[in-house]
């Protein structure tokens, strides 16, 4: 556009844009659909001068560089705008690819030199110039030596208009200013200081005046709001089945399922059975999970939660307490009826491959080859809660894992909802990010917000819970710690009130926060707070991305005194115009290393999921980065 005003003028332009070369097109348009294709399609927006400008542009491109070289293949330049047409139409909803191409054609004739017999006539542009006062009233450009004015208040160029000198800018313009060769110099500096304020506001978000308590978004959770009453006679009952899963310990993954069927099925609960193999790092993993459903007396079995504990823990030990605290659980809710979501109980034999098998069953989303399908079926999972509890003695507070894969997060309602229960009802002390000892204060925040950010930039699963997350099932891991004065009735209590509250639920947790960095277990920082910090981390690359492809384009500086060429012109603001030399960019090289990287990358990606995983042990080092 720059170019057609500078070569025509501004007011030729106007009359131009304003009339044939948009009724030409439009005209073009509504006979080519009513009279061929006979449909009656509404069609709005600019972007059939956008086509009509790169049609002129192509025409005059191809006249001085006919063909556009691919390899061996010659590409005639005239049709590029063709193909971007089609590009377009396939790629932007609703766009109309006639309109394009009507616009497009006009524009090839337009390049061929026809635009001057339907421009207005010089004579009448000066008349109304002379009338409207233009020179006066719009910025006016004049030439180096002062005297020959811009034809009709075009925009300033380095390019000849009508034979005229090359036209200048009089005082500073955004065109002077562009040119200006100082301004190659403000990238690099801009983009420091985006990254100096990036982790500047990182270190903020730990201060009161950056963070937020927590809060429970989701009325009809009430934590903390009912009497729990797991204890008294039910520490029998425990006591009974840790006796019978001691009993269990160096028994085989289907020996142990045929004991735990039974007491699943003493308790009225209806059982099922799933068989996995998965193969990873050269080696097989394959196992059973076996789980129960207990049905709701007041649900319809359109919504379920979860209780997992998995026979080893995330550390490969075994699960006692949290086993023996499943079952023990599954006999105590079996007892109510106040259930209004049915309650499943999973016992997969270790924390991760068969908690993912299951889910993946349950979503219909395995592997039918690798994982077999679940014979029983409940409803929409509503959430999910973990026990690792491999500990033998009383602890002494608990420690919440919530970080999924690929650093998803749960519902932070979840999380707050665990913590009022635990610190508010139960008087247990609640830790997170593997800090057990947490002051409060900036620095113990600010370690648990990078501990946090290290977790979700691994995406690593931590746990039973992670499975579920990718789902959308908001689910946590509870992990005892510690030695202290509570024991598994506690625990047991904890896990009551956290499942009376998700079964108040009347739809899925939704109101509270999915994405947040938790500084303590009461404060955390929302994604409005701390988003800032990574987009002007990001925005630097962006600046010196775009500050080294324009100086790929430029020829290199010569000292003029040396070549004997003459100096640029200065304007009247001491601006030194920069020449506008620039080069041909040759993207046959780049792109092709791009290329190959990318598809060189098939080869690591293949040689990870095969060579032996304890060649890979050293990797395993970054999971320990936040421990």
């Amino acid at each position: 556009m720059e170019r057609f005003e500078n070569e025509y003028g501004t007011l030729t332009s106007l009359a131009l844009f304003f009339g044939p070369l948009t009724t030409v097109p439009a005209l073009l348009y509504l006979a080519i659909e009513a009279t061929i294709f006979r449909m009656d399609n509404a069609i709005m927006g600019a972007s059939i001068w956008v086509f009509l400008l790169l049609g002129m542009e192509a025409i005059r491109t191809y006249r001085s560089n006919p063909h556009l070289i691919i390899g061996t293949h010659h590409i005639p330049t005239w049709t590029t705008p063709l193909l971007l047409a089609f590009v377009v139409a396939a790629l932007v909803p609703s766009s109309s690819l006639l309109g394009h191409l009507c616009g497009l054609g006009v524009g090839y004739i337009a390049g061929l030199g026809y635009v001057k017999y339907i421009a207005p006539p010089e004579w009448a542009l000066r008349w109304l110039e002379s009338k409207l006062k233009l020179i006066t009233i719009l910025p006016h450009y004049v030439s180096v030596d002062q005297k020959t004015y811009g034809r009709f208040g075009v925009l300033p160029s380095t390019n000849r208009v009508g034979g005229s000198p090359a036209i200048e800018l009089v005082g500073t313009s955004a065109m002077a200013l562009r040119r200006d060769p100082r301004m190659l110099k403000l990238p690099p500096y801009l983009s420091l200081a985006c990254i100096v304020v990036g982790f500047a506001w990182l270190l903020v978000l730990p201060l009161d005046n950056y963070s937020r308590r927590t809060y429970i978004s989701e009325n009809a959770l009430l934590p903390g709001q009912v009497h729990t009453y797991f204890g008294g006679s039910e520490q029998n009952i425990f006591r009974a089945y840790r006796r019978e899963v001691d009993a269990l310990e160096n028994k085989n993954n289907h020996e142990i399922n045929d004991q735990i069927e039974v007491f699943l099925k003493e308790v009225g609960v209806k059982v099922g059975r799933q068989n996995y193999t998965y193969h990873y790092g050269g080696n097989e993993c394959s196992g059973e999970n076996i789980y129960g459903i207990l049905q709701a007396p007041r649900g319809d079995a359109t919504e379920a939660i979860v209780l997992v504990a998995a026979w080893k823990t995330v550390k490969e030990e075994i699960n006692r307490n949290g086993v023996t605290l499943a079952l023990t659980l599954a006999r105590y809710f079996k007892r109510w009826s106040l259930w209004s979501k049915d309650i499943i109980i999973v016992i997969p034999p270790d924390s991760k491959a068969g908690t993912q098998a299951w889910v993946d069953a349950y979503h219909d989303a395995h592997n039918a080859r690798y994982v077999a399908p679940l014979p029983l079926k409940s409803g929409a999972l509503q959430g999910a809660l973990a026990l690792d509890y491999a500990v033998d003695h009383r602890f002494e507070a608990l420690h919440i894992i919530y970080d999924g894969t690929n650093g998803q997060l749960p519902n932070l309602d979840l999380i707050n909802s665990m913590v009022n229960i635990a610190g508010g009802q139960m008087g247990v002390h609640t830790a997170i990010q593997g800090i057990e000892n947490h002051s409060n204060s900036y620095k113990d925040r600010l370690h648990t917000i990078l501990r946090g950010m290290v977790r979700q930039s691994l995406g690593l699963a931590t746990g039973p819970h992670s499975s579920f997350i990718p789902y959308h099932v908001d689910a946590i891991t509870l992990q005892p710690y510690g030695e202290g004065w509570h024991d598994e009735m506690a625990l047991g209590r904890i896990v009551e009130g956290t499942f009376r509250s998700l079964n108040n639920l009347l739809e899925h947790l939704h109101q509270s926060f999915f994405f947040y960095l938790l500084m303590h277990r009461d404060h955390f920082v929302s994604i409005g707070t701390y988003l800032p910090s990574a987009m002007l981390l990001a925005a630097n690359f962006s600046i010196m991305a775009i500050f080294l492809w324009v100086k790929s384009g430029q020829a290199p500086q010569t000292n003029p005194q040396a070549s004997g060429t003459p100096k640029a012109p200065v304007l009247k603001t001491g601006i030194t115009q920069a020449a506008s030399t620039t080069v041909e960019r040759d993207l046959f090289l780049p792109i092709s290393v791009v290329t190959t990287c990318q598809a060189l990358s098939v080869i690591p990606l293949f040689v990870f999921n095969n060579i032996s995983a304890s060649v890979c042990s050293p990797s395993n080092a970054f999971s320990g980065l936040s421990s």
